[in-house]
């Protein structure tokens, strides 16, 4: 054997001695919440499709009209031939959708956090992080080449005090957090967060992948309770509730155009293909026109929650915490035998010790359905 696979194969093997050997299986999503996975139809509670919109056909319409008018490919970087006329229109819809005054799309949302964070911080920056974020953001964050500290999940006054610490040693001071968490499903106390970044002239940053469409009557995590935090950078995803691809940033324009000039990821990256822009800005029009459908994954998510005798659910994801990896395994596999695809999360993804179910729902789950899995994880899940 070379000794470049004798190096991959013994990896595996350790992966596979600590039950966090993955692999990827074909699935076949029917519809928004059906799928057809190792020859079983399943329903399916692991998806971040959260409306659907994915298989709506007016985005998918839009889509195939894209393509006819504008080819299956961007051809280029943006900067280059490869901003195509969608990308405008599709940036102004955020931009209003979030209040802010412009907008950028990039590839995705791992190219924009690895490409934002690292055009605002250098090697003499600060970035704080909330421990919980996604990883993405951690990337970005070493990428910066600046000084990162993470503060304990949703802790303030942790952060505060980091920040009492170590700001003056630093130029420019970024925080970071995700808008909702994606893998415990609760929200960033963002107007804390807002004024402790005042206080300390730093600038604060949130994750909206897992917000947009879903919270704050559609418009994400700083809108949530009728209340507008004005976070003047506020990132998301054009993958989950919008049911596309691609990922954003939206603030103000000086700081849009800054990144059009120095964000590496969205240089030096192909354009997103016109079909899937086009489809972006169709769903982010159902989004705005029908925020009552908006509100369904997260109705669901409290049916389910209430009726499991779990913690109130604050967003479409809620965790079922069951500790070691094969308990997580072994739940998620019970629930297949039942008929429902919930995947199990294990380590790096969540911290050791945490393995679990990651359910999320969507606007079109039957309520008779979200009631029989609530029952199977209170009843047999939780009970062992």
């Amino acid at each position: 054997m070379h000794t470049l696979d004798r190096f991959a194969q013994d990896k595996l093997d350790e992966l596979a001695r600590r039950n966090l050997r993955r692999s990827l299986a074909a699935t076949i999503r029917e519809d928004g919440i059906w799928v057809e996975r190792n020859g079983r139809r399943l329903l399916s509670f692991s998806c971040n499709d959260y409306l659907n919109l994915s298989q709506h056909p007016r985005v998918k319409q839009a889509a195939k009209e894209a393509i006819d008018r504008y080819g299956a490919g961007s051809g280029a970087s943006r900067l280059v031939t490869g901003n195509h006329p969608l990308y405008a229109a599709l940036e102004a819809r955020l931009a209003k959708i979030k209040d802010t005054e412009d907008a950028v799309v990039f590839g995705s949302g791992y190219l924009a956090n690895t490409g934002i964070i690292p055009a605002l911080i250098g090697r003499d920056g600060l970035v704080l992080l909330d421990e919980l974020s996604h990883a993405c953001i951690h990337a970005g964050a070493r990428l910066s080449r600046g000084r990162v500290l993470t503060f304990r999940h949703n802790d303030v006054a942790h952060a505060r005090a980091l920040l009492a610490a170590h700001r003056a040693e630093h130029d420019r001071a970024l925080i970071v957090t995700d808008g909702v968490f994606s893998m415990d499903g609760d929200l960033a106390p963002l107007q804390a967060l807002y004024d402790l970044a005042n206080e300390h002239d730093a600038w604060l940053m949130s994750d909206d992948a897992h917000g947009l469409g879903v919270v704050g009557g559609g418009r994400g995590s700083a809108f949530v309770g009728d209340a507008h935090v004005p976070v003047p950078l506020q990132m998301g995803t054009l993958s989950k509730a919008v049911g596309a691809y691609g990922g954003y940033l939206c603030a103000s324009r000086r700081v849009i155009e800054l990144m059009r000039n120095r964000a590496r990821t969205l240089i030096y990256s192909t354009g997103l293909p016109p079909s899937v822009v086009a489809a972006a800005i169709a769903a982010i029009d159902l989004i705005e026109n029908d925020p009552d459908y908006a509100s369904l994954p997260l109705r669901k998510a409290r049916a389910f929650t209430r009726l499991a005798g779990l913690p109130e659910a604050q967003s479409p994801i809620v965790p079922v915490v069951l500790g070691e990896e094969d308990s997580a395994l072994a739940a998620s596999r019970r629930l297949e035998a039942e008929g429902f695809l919930a995947v199990a999360i294990r380590p790096p993804t969540v911290p050791a010790g945490t393995a679990r179910l990651r359910l999320t729902f969507t606007a079109q789950h039957p309520d008779e359905a979200v009631a029989r899995l609530a029952r199977l994880v209170r009843d047999d899940i939780l009970a062992h």
